[in-house]
């Protein structure tokens, strides 16, 4: 989003991205109808309150709130700081003991742009053998399980996961209208497919894969089978703390966990 556009103008493509009517909206912000569409013509100026009951009932990220209250003339309110700064401290010591406690499963955190903050063991272990320019940093999570010099060549399930993570992406740049998540989705979709890559599931592939996509991960020993999960800090007033997410990935069967096992147990 521009910050430099009016306010009003914002509001209406945060509004219309979230495919909300003046009404809808109206209702959920207790205000009038006429009032609303003022404000987004440019005929009345919201107050800092109604700007930040506006942008909580779009469900605007806390970075782009920020850019809302300054283009309605107001101070940003959101703090952005590093997650080794001192004020987050109880919240990366969580994050530390959510990765530590998953171990010997794989587990690692991101940022808003599928960045890696900070990864357990196992999950370092699987990054293992990939084409070193791919690591960063920044170390894309993302580019690395798609990319042919990557993950990708050792995903079994290619296509399933590719068509997952994309899917993923798309709603993600959808739903935050950030550009360089949308660059990050152009450039994920022009890679080619490994040579011999199966195109699509047969009969032998379990049955959650109806409910959840799993990655198949090939190693050495056999093939890893997982499926994942993602955790998000509740209520956070911290733009970097709401744009932290934790992928915790889970053994989707007993030869897996097994393998993870004797993995960390090697190592």
């Amino acid at each position: 989003m521009n910050a430099a556009q009016p306010i009003g103008d914002l509001l209406r493509d945060w509004r219309q991205r979230r495919r909300m009517s003046q009404l809808d909206l109206a209702c959920d912000a207790e205000i009038s109808t006429r009032h609303l569409s003022f404000v987004e013509t440019g005929r009345a100026q919201p107050s800092r309150e109604m700007v930040l009951r506006l942008a909580e009932r779009l469900e605007v990220p806390l970075r782009e709130r920020n850019a809302l209250l300054v283009a309605a003339g107001y101070a940003p309110i959101f703090r952005e700081r590093a997650l080794a700064d001192p004020a987050l401290d109880a919240a990366r010591k969580a994050v530390d003991v959510v990765l530590a406690g998953h171990e010997p499963y794989p587990a690692l955190a991101v940022d808003r742009h599928w960045n890696l903050v900070v990864a357990n063991a196992a999950a370092t272990r699987l990054m293992a053998g990939v084409d070193e320019r791919l690591m960063g940093p920044p170390l894309n999570v993302l580019r690395l399980s798609l990319h042919p010099g990557g993950l990708a060549p050792r995903i079994a399930n290619l296509p399933e996961w590719r068509a997952h993570l994309l899917a993923r992406l798309r709603r993600q740049a959808d739903v935050s209208a950030d550009p360089r998540l949308a660059e990050l989705l152009q450039e994920l979709a022009a890679y080619p497919l490994p040579a011999g890559t199966r195109s699509a599931r047969t009969a032998a592939d379990p049955p959650y894969a109806g409910v959840v996509v799993p990655l198949q991960l090939v190693i050495a020993t056999g093939t890893l089978s997982f499926v994942s999960t993602t955790t998000v800090f509740g209520t956070p007033v911290d733009i970097t703390l709401s744009e932290l997410a934790l992928e915790s990935f889970f053994p989707a069967d007993a030869a897996t966990a097994e393998a993870l096992r004797a993995m960390a147990q090697t190592a």
